[in-house]
C-alpha cells in the first residue's frame, strides 16, 4: 500500500490551483450555511506570552474527506527572519480511514485564506475594481495579492506596513511576480494606501485595539477584506465601518466569538447579528451584496476551509477525485 502524498508549497502555486480552491470553498461555505457540514472550533493553547499551538479538524462527508491541522503561531518570528506560521495538514479518506496526503500547513493556510478573500471579492467587489490597497507585508499579504488579482482586473497596488524594509521587499515581490502593466506604490501611511481604493485588504499581526484603518478613509462602494489580528479583540479596521456596510463572515457564531471588529460593532450597537451575512449564503445565492454599498468581509479562518482546500489541492495534484 502506498503512503500519503506529500504536497508542498510548489504544488499549491499558480492561478489555476488557486481558483480550484476558491471554487471548493464556495461549495464548502454553501454546505456550512445550509447545515450540511459543521466546522468545530479550533483548539488554541497559548504559551510564552503571545505564542500559540493550534489544532483544527473537520470532515466534509459529501466529498468523503476529513482533515486535521496542527499549526504554531509565533508573532516574534518575522523579526527573526522566520515565518509567523508553521504547520502540517493531514488529509484523510473517510471511507477507508487512510491518510491520503500531508500538506505543508503554513502555505495551505495562506492559500485558503487568500482564496476565501478571493471568493468574497468575487461576490462583493465591483467587477471593474482596478485599485488594490494592502495593509501588511507578510505571507498572508502576498496570498491576498495573488488572490485578488485572480478575480479582479487590478492595475494599481498600493502597499503599507509599519516596517519600511519589509514593505519595500513586498512591493518588489509584487513587481517581480505580476504583469508589467500593474503599478506598485509604497505609501507612507495606511491612509494614503486605502483612500480611493476599490479593494482593500488588511493582513497584519496586530494585537491592538486601535484600528489601523479608519472608517472615513474607505471610499463608498469599496470592498474590504479583513484577515489579520492575533486575538479575538484585536482590530485592524474601525468597527464604525461596519455600521453602514454589507458585512460578510464565514459563519455568524465564529465571527461573534473570534472577529474583533464584529464583536466591537455588536457591543457598541452599530450592527446586530441579523446584519451579518454568511459567505455561503452569497455563494448559494440566498443573499447578495448591494451594488454601490461598501462591503466588508471579516475572516477568522475555519477548519472546513482547510479540509476543502486540501481536497482541492489533492485533486489538482492528480491524486484525488
Amino acid at each position: 500500500m502506498t503512503g500519503p502524498v506529500t504536497i508542498g508549497p510548489e504544488d499549491m502555486a499558480g492561478t489555476e490551483r488557486l481558483l480550484r480552491v476558491v471554487d471548493a470553498l464556495a461549495e464548502a461555505f454553501a454546505d456550512l450555511s445550509a447545515g450540511r457540514v459543521s466546522s468545530p472550533p479550533r483548539t488554541v493553547v497559548p504559551h510564552g506570552g503571545r505564542r500559540e499551538l493550534l489544532t483544527a479538524t473537520s470532515v466534509w462527508e459529501r466529498h468523503g474527506v476529513g482533515s486535521v491541522k496542527i499549526t504554531t503561531l509565533t508573532p516574534g518570528n518575522p523579526d527573526r527572519g522566520l515565518p509567523l506560521i508553521h504547520g502540517v495538514v493531514v488529509l484523510t479518506d473517510l471511507d477507508t480511514g487512510r491518510v491520503t496526503a500531508l500538506l505543508e500547513g503554513a502555505e495551505l493556510t495562506a492559500v485558503r485564506t487568500g482564496a476565501a478573500a478571493a471568493l468574497a471579492t468575487r461576490l462583493c467587489a465591483p467587477a471593474d475594481a482596478a485599485d488594490l490597497a494592502v495593509i501588511g507585508a507578510g505571507v498572508q499579504a502576498r496570498a491576498l495579492v495573488r488572490s485578488v488579482l485572480a478575480v479582479r482586473p487590478v492595475r494599481t497596488v498600493r502597499v503599507f506596513s509599519r516596517t519600511g524594509e519589509r514593505t519595500e521587499r513586498f512591493a518588489q515581490w509584487i513587481r517581480d511576480t505580476t504583469d508589467d502593466r500593474i503599478r506598485v506604490f509604497v505609501c507612507d501611511t495606511a491612509e494614503d494606501a486605502v483612500r480611493d481604493a476599490a479593494v482593500i485588504c488588511t493582513a497584519t499581526s496586530t494585537g491592538g485595539r486601535e484600528p489601523l484603518v479608519k472608517a472615513g478613509w474607505v471610499a463608498p462602494g469599496a470592498h474590504v477584506n479583513v484577515i489579520g489580528g492575533t486575538h479575538e479583540d484585536a482590530l485592524e479596521v474601525d468597527p464604525a465601518l461596519l455600521e453602514d456596510a454589507f458585512v460578510v463572515v464565514e459563519e455568524r457564531a465564529a465571527a461573534r466569538a473570534e472577529a474583533g471588529e464584529v464583536r466591537a460593532a455588536l457591543a457598541d450597537g452599530l450592527i446586530d447579528v441579523h446584519g451579518l451575512h454568511e459567505l455561503g449564503e452569497l455563494a448559494e445565492g440566498t443573499a447578495a451584496a448591494v451594488d454601490g454599498r461598501t462591503s466588508v468581509f471579516r475572516s477568522v479562518g475555519m477548519a472546513i476551509e482547510d479540509t476543502a482546500a486540501a481536497a482541492a489541492l489533492f485533486a489538482a495534484a492528480g491524486a484525488g477525485p
